[in-house]
């Protein structure tokens, strides 16, 4: 490989300054750590308007930032060109000034919003070829493609791969595609740029870099910016120990980029999922210590040979063979790269998909009168099975023949399908679809463990929680516990081994059929991979104190095993909440409504990064109330500004939605408040509040701990609806009577109103109805049957 550095003739500029050098190291020399920490903070400004809606007003400190960004960098290379004397550096500013100025059409880039992948590969892969035609056409041809130092660039390439095939995943064959093709015109617009004309290979590097940096903070975006912009500076000398091919540097800088690109979602790469950031740093930090490594040993093999940069290399017969050793060597790198993806990656399809709602809904609003409450589940699940089938047929036919997979939805007249741009603009012309929103699904990373409490063990006596809002009294004077009431549990999972909630597991004697379901994983019996589910179940109905229905039971879902899920699988655990099935079921033709959940309990939101519109899980919230499903939804954690209750299912009208309070009797200021102005409606929000500050509760493995969040509170409204519901059978499936009762039994709202929205009397933006008092709910039920 090192032959085709040989017989390279040196390039003598003239016109030589030293304060054109000093200059020129003072602004290249920093460029790719300063763009980067320039990017880290933008990227980490957006974060925190992810986090909390309250912090909405930075959502754009992206598109602002690269805006900022491209006029001063434009501004200062085109100054630096136009006005520097030294031949070695003006071909190098010329590059960088294009590199610059592709910000400005890379703003469409931070527009496109999260789960666009595809149409973001289309985007830079439009983008990059025509900047690198209008620079060729610019140039008249003014390059050397000469193939001779191709081999050592696939090697090099090849090196920075790897730490990608191993730690990172594909998405969809056509996620990958575009993203090949985006990575192709990005290292062709790169070759089109970057320079070697210093008369130096160091400071070839160092303009090399500077260019790199430029384009990946520009091509990249929601996160994966920041990706490019560790990664490819890192190989800046060992690109320019290929230069002046440009074909060779095109071709490493292409690959590397496609790693980039392809391996990690840039969606995924938000602190709100917490894994694949972590992961992405580690690749990165692996990556760039092999980039450092690799552009020592490329210059010391170029200085080794005693050429410099300046014209294409020539080989000549006698080198032949050894060009064809570094062809072979090469091959052997990849080889050996794809050999690393399939014996330790994460081989597989792991793409986005496309979540359709079609306009045809049904209208189960009459089942409502049916008393019997069998009758009326099977009257709901009936009609809706039914409407599905007939409404959804078309489509069905139609993906079934040209071989597209879908998921059918009945809950909510809805498909998820596996495809991309096309299929999403063929499902735009069909006259039965309403709208196509995004269904992200989430890449593959190494198994992890739960989060354990820090306790082991908690005294048998009553939280402070629970006396609160009064069940232990409930539990003394009337003894209600919450026997014959079950529970839906939609969450990370349940560790259903735990001490405090095992028993109240309805399959703990009867068998996992109709008690468990798990869509990400297809596990059969109940486990929790994060904690958060076991913890909100333990809020409900644990034993020891910690729960306010310890005589309910439950009945369990995987809606989240990871932080970030999608509007499908929040539906499929809706759907077994109505009718049950056992595992490996049709839910069209298995679901056994007599088993039903009486109340749900969601400690989560869909908001826009899981692809949920306002409105897209409407339909299935409003028809569990009609088939006489109770509803608790925690509001969510972006307080403490108003119109912070935005995400499904909380905003909606057919919910009971519960915000957080501390055991001081204070608003949390996490809690979200209202209006809900995100669907128009002006909603008040939350119906009423709960405590959710420093809950003690299970945790996997038989631990306790204290956690804090609206996710917290909600389980607390669950927990008094079983225990209304078990002293008052009568209640069962009447939702609006046992809201009424709820809020008129409810207490006053005496806390701070100093922080936050306040808007509204009675009810509040903040505390809706007052504070959930189901001693007091309890004792009027009972009374209201004498």
């Amino acid at each position: 490989m090192t032959e085709s550095f040989k017989n390279t003739p040196v390039f003598e500029p003239k016109n030589r300054s030293t304060a054109a050098l000093v200059i020129f190291l003072l602004f290249a020399l920093p460029m790719p750590l300063c763009l980067f920490i320039y990017h880290f903070i933008i990227w980490s400004t957006e974060q925190s308007a992810i986090i909390s809606s309250s912090a909405k007003n930075f959502a754009w400190a992206g598109l602002i930032g690269l805006a900022v960004q491209a006029f001063v960098m434009t501004g200062v290379t085109a100054a630096l060109w136009r006005f520097t004397k030294d031949d070695r550096f003006k071909p190098v500013y010329a590059g960088l000034f294009g590199a610059a100025l592709m910000a400005f059409p890379a703003l469409l880039l931070r527009a496109l919003g999260p789960n666009n992948d595809q149409l973001g590969s289309i985007v830079q892969f439009l983008l990059c070829t025509i900047g690198a035609g209008i620079v060729i056409w610019l140039r008249k041809n003014k390059f050397e493609w000469d193939r001779a130092s191709l081999p050592f660039g696939l090697v090099v390439a090849g090196f920075g791969f790897a730490p990608f095939a191993i730690y990172g995943s594909f998405g969809s064959f056509g996620d990958a595609f575009l993203s090949l093709l985006a990575s192709i015109a990005f290292g062709l617009l790169a070759a089109t740029l970057i320079e070697s004309t210093t008369g130096n290979l160091l400071l070839d590097g160092v303009g090399i870099g500077a260019a790199l940096a430029l384009l990946g903070s520009a091509m990249g975006y929601d996160g994966s910016q920041l990706l490019l912009l560790a990664i490819l500076p890192s190989f800046a000398f060992a690109i320019s120990a290929v230069m002046p091919s440009k074909f060779a540097a095109g071709a490493a800088t292409a690959l590397i980029t496609f790693a980039g690109l392809a391996f990690f979602d840039p969606t995924e790469l938000t602190i709100v999922l917490g894994d694949i950031d972590g992961i992405a740093t580690k690749t990165s930090g692996i990556v760039i210590l092999i980039g450092v490594i690799t552009s020592l040993i490329a210059l010391i093999l170029r200085f080794a040979t005693g050429s410099t940069s300046g014209a294409a290399p020539s080989v000549s017969k006698g080198q032949r063979m050894k060009r064809l050793v570094g062809w072979a060597g090469a091959g052997v790198t990849w080889i050996f790269v794809i050999a690393l993806f399939f014996l330790f990656g994460n081989p597989g399809n792991y793409g986005d998909r496309l979540f359709v709602i079609l306009k045809d809904q049904a209208d189960i609003s009459e089942v409502v009168t049916i008393k019997d409450r069998d009758e009326r589940l099977n009257a709901a699940y009936e009609r809706l099975t039914e409407h599905a089938n007939e409404t959804q047929a078309g489509l069905r036919n139609f993906f079934d023949k040209v071989g597209v997979v879908y998921t059918p939805y009945y809950l909510e007249n809805a498909m998820e399908v596996r495809g991309g741009t096309l299929i999403r603009l063929y499902l735009m012309t069909r006259s039965e679809v309403d709208r196509v929103i995004p269904s992200p699904r989430l890449r593959a990373v190494p198994d992890d463990s739960p989060s354990l409490g820090d306790l082991t063990d908690v005294a048998d006596s009553v939280q402070w929680n629970i006396s609160m809002i009064g069940a232990d009294k409930v539990w003394d004077e009337f003894n209600v516990r919450g026997r014959g009431i079950v529970v839906g549990q939609s969450d990370s999972g349940v560790d259903g081994s735990h001490p405090a909630i095992r028993e109240q597991y309805r399959g703990f004697n009867k068998g996992d059929d109709y008690n468990w379901f798990d869509p990400w994983d297809g596990t059969t019996s109940p486990n929790d991979e994060g904690g958060h589910g076991t913890h909100t179940t333990g809020i409900i109905l644990g034993a020891n104190g910690i729960g306010v229905a310890p005589d309910a039971q439950w009945i369990g879902c995987v809606n989240l095993d990871r932080n970030l899920t999608n509007p499908a699988l929040y539906l499929d655990c809706m759907q077994f909440m109505l009718a049950p099935f056992p595992h490996g079921g049709n839910p069209f033709k298995d679901g056994d409504p007599t088993k039903a959940a009486h109340v749900l309990n969601n400690s989560w939101g869909c908001p826009t990064l899981e692809g949920c519109d306002p409105n897209a899980l409407l339909y299935a919230s409003d028809n569990l109330r009609y088939a006489g499903i109770f509803v608790v939804v925690s509001t969510g954690n972006d307080g403490p500004n108003c119109e912070t209750v935005e995400s499904p299912l909380s905003l909606y009208d057919s919910v009971f939605s519960v915000g957080a309070m501390d055991q001081f009797g204070d608003m949390a200021d996490f809690s979200s408040r209202g209006p809900v102005t995100a669907d128009g409606s002006d909603r008040t929000k939350p119906d009423i509040v709960a405590p959710g500050v420093d809950i003690l509760s299970s945790t996997p493995e038989g631990t306790y701990a204290s956690f804090g969040g609206t996710s917290m509170a909600g389980p607390h409204v669950a927990g008094v609806v079983a225990l209304i519901w078990s002293a008052q059978p009568e209640l069962i499936g009447d939702i609006d009577a046992t809201e009424q009762l709820i809020i008129d039994t409810a207490q006053p709202y005496t806390g701070d109103t100093s922080i936050g929205c306040f808007t509204g009397d009675m009810p509040s933006n903040a505390y809706g109805y007052g504070v959930v008092d189901v001693y007091e709910a309890v004792k009027k039920a009972l009374r209201s049957d004498q």
